[in-house]
């Protein structure tokens, strides 16, 4: 089955043609980093118009890139949520035509189920069950797989994601937009023994996760030590020490309360290369299978988006002619398949 994607959750446009045959066949993404750039940070309703105005010629894009028509598709999988509600209706509404003009099925895809799947992507996918991570600028969760579908949520933020707190914390360091790989080529400066971070929530029961007292921390550091930059740096490395130590621990956790051998990280991220060594060494530890997506998987993407949407359309799910976006939708609301 040959599957249009569509993503447009937050500040990417993208669109993938992925068949359940040959595998991903084309894919395209429109990074808005430069449009919010001097913002600081995602302004919504300039992030919904510019995905109006690439949408179209991404779609175009994809398919001249596989050199299929777009008579050719036989599905079209659409993010429909979470994420910005202007944004998610300009790829809903763009989704849900193209299915009635060409009278094709539609599938409204989750997108952080779309990220939970992404590693399926790689020659060596994860079988399940297995236990993911799923951590993003608006998201950190762990959360217990047992199939496409059949999720369990095991942990989550209680306030800000991890991705929001890197970003949050580049921020008040006068680092630029996006900050979190900023941050992390920053932390390669700093000086190891200089600051120690807590780690939130480890010295009790249980999956859930805090971020935000990290920034604060960051923030009276940096008050009380001056604003030169080793200082930063010293900073940048102290703050992502104790969010990647702050993961390890609670996916090590995961592990254990499951009994599951495979681990899956996915988002935005997961593509920090200081987490993946941490997680690398617990599977070497522990006799763990770690999965991560391609690093072009890691952030957001309609590859993703396409594999999903085929998997459940495939199962004979689809969309009726209504459709909407949802700006909140948990994982475990989705039907199994």
């Amino acid at each position: 089955m040959l599957v249009l994607g569509i993503e447009t959750s937050c500040d990417e446009t993208a669109t993938a043609l992925y068949d359940s045959e040959q595998g991903l066949l084309a894919h395209e993404v429109y990074s808005q980093i430069e449009l919010h750039a001097k913002y600081g940070g995602v302004v919504p309703e300039l992030a919904s118009r510019d995905h109006i105005r690439k949408l179209t010629p991404l779609i175009r894009q994809v398919c001249a890139k596989a050199k299929l028509a777009l008579t050719d598709v036989e599905g079209i999988a659409y993010t429909a949520g979470p994420g910005l509600l202007g944004a998610l209706l300009v790829g809903t509404t763009m989704g849900r035509t193209l299915a009635f003009t060409l009278d094709k099925p539609a599938i409204a895809v989750h997108h952080m189920e779309g990220h939970l799947l992404a590693p399926m992507l790689d020659p060596n996918p994860p079988e399940f069950p297995f236990v993911a991570l799923l951590v993003s600028g608006g998201h950190t969760q762990l959360v217990q797989v047992d199939g496409i579908g059949k999720y369990t949520l095991l942990g989550e933020s209680v306030d800000d994601a991890a991705g929001e707190a890197f970003d949050k914390t580049a921020k008040l360091l006068d680092l630029p937009y996006p900050g979190g790989p900023a941050l992390a080529e920053l932390a390669k400066k700093g000086n190891p023994d200089r600051f120690t971070f807590p780690r939130p929530m480890t010295n009790r029961p249980g999956l859930d996760f805090s971020f935000s007292g990290l920034k604060t921390f960051a923030l009276y550091t940096r008050r009380e030590n001056g604003d030169d930059e080793q200082t930063k740096a010293d900073i940048a490395y102290a703050f992502e020490h104790a969010v990647v130590e702050t993961l390890f621990i609670k996916c090590r956790r995961a592990m254990e309360e499951t009994g599951f051998k495979t681990l899956v990280m996915a988002g935005g991220v997961s593509a920090n290369q200081k987490l993946r060594e941490r997680l690398d060494q617990l599977a070497k530890d522990k006799g763990y299978q770690v999965h991560y997506p391609q690093n072009e998987f890691c952030t957001d993407n309609a590859a993703m988006i396409a594999y999903a949407g085929c998997q459940r359309l495939m199962a004979g799910q689809h969309e009726g002619l209504g459709f909407g976006s949802k700006a909140r939708w948990s994982l475990e609301d989705l039907s199994p398949i």
